[in-house]
């Protein structure tokens, strides 16, 4: 199992810390820094700026948002990328949700997300392989574009730049169990949102078969301390505004997640408490024991024991989200 440090996104702005716990990572022997996007700060651009600064390791996305951009542009960022770093490029991808593809990007969520999906990596695919201009009747992704608003004048590209590689690895950010399975069969990687080693059940029908190679890769909050409940509100902060915020009472793909992981009722009540705006009853009401599911928190003693049961199933990438460069080395030595 390798490691991966996970970023994320930009809060209020930069943060000046990035830069030094990817060097960091390089040298403790990650495999893998990833940055990702909201509404706020790009995927891209921050870790263009990383891979300028670093030499070895691995550069994911994790996710950028189909919604931002078309397969095209995504797969002309992806090919630069990979170019500019020497190969160490690998494309994260994920659909995000109606709150943020209608209210952030200003485009309609899919009615089919799983064939919007499948269009939109085979574009990427075309892309990247260069074998051919890219053509596609798509429902969601048509090449070229063939609407009736549209002036019938294109026609058919093939990229100007020849991709370092053809075969980037492309990984996708899916919650429900369709998505997975569909991730399983087009893509070369699952990153999923929440995983725990102990209810790999709530997976386990769309994991069946997977193929040589594929890549799981998980995030995990990590901190190494001696308080284990003050060490995990980290991890109920984030859960509180992803369960509770990230999505409509109606629909949120999160909150679906952590019923289906177990907690239905906490999943609703946390959601409620959210949209009543009491946030912070709300990051109370995350139970401890599935924010421990998920993270990897405690003395150095307790993450060992615990790290054993992630290595013992399909994960083949940790991607450890840590501000604290101490806990950072101490999961390198643990996972040497």
């Amino acid at each position: 199992m390798r490691l991966g440090l996970a970023l994320g996104y930009w809060g209020r702005g930069p943060n000046p810390a990035h830069l030094e716990l990817a060097r960091a990572a390089e040298e403790f022997g990650y495999h893998s820094v990833w940055t990702a996007e909201a509404w706020g700060s790009d995927a891209f651009t921050t870790l263009t700026w990383i891979a300028a600064h670093t030499s070895r390791i691995g550069l994911g996305t994790a996710v950028v948002q189909m919604a931002a951009r078309t397969p095209t542009a995504t797969a002309m960022h992806a090919l630069t990328l990979d170019h500019l770093s020497g190969g160490r490029m690998m494309l994260g991808l994920g659909l995000s949700g109606p709150q943020v593809v209608e209210g952030w990007y200003g485009r309609p969520f899919p009615s089919s997300p799983l064939t919007a999906t499948r269009e939109y990596v085979d574009v990427i695919r075309q892309v990247l392989r260069r074998e051919a201009p890219v053509e596609l009747d798509g429902r969601f992704h048509a090449h070229p574009y063939g609407g009736a608003d549209g002036t019938g004048l294109g026609k058919p590209l093939k990229a100007i730049t020849h991709p370092l590689r053809p075969d980037i690895p492309v990984l996708l950010g899916a919650e429900g169990p369709k998505n997975i399975a569909q991730t399983t069969r087009i893509a070369d990687g699952w990153l999923p949102l929440y995983w725990s080693p102990t209810r790999t059940d709530a997976y386990a029908a769309a994991l069946t078969g997977l193929r040589d190679g594929f890549l799981v890769a998980p995030m995990v909050r990590a901190h190494v301390c001696d308080d284990v409940a003050e060490g995990l509100l980290p991890v109920k902060a984030m859960l509180g505004f992803y369960i509770g915020g990230m999505g409509h009472a109606a629909r949120n793909f999160h909150a679906d997640l952590m019923a289906r992981m177990g907690y239905e009722d906490e999943a609703r009540h946390i959601q409620d408490l959210f949209l009543a705006g009491r946030r912070n009853e709300a990051v109370l009401a995350v139970p401890d024991a599935f924010a421990d599911d998920i993270s990897l928190v405690g003395p150095r003693q307790r993450i060992a024991e615990r790290l054993e049961q992630w290595r013992k199933g399909p994960v083949t990438d940790l991607l450890v989200t840590s501000p604290d460069l101490a806990t950072l080395r101490t999961l390198a030595d643990l996972n040497a």
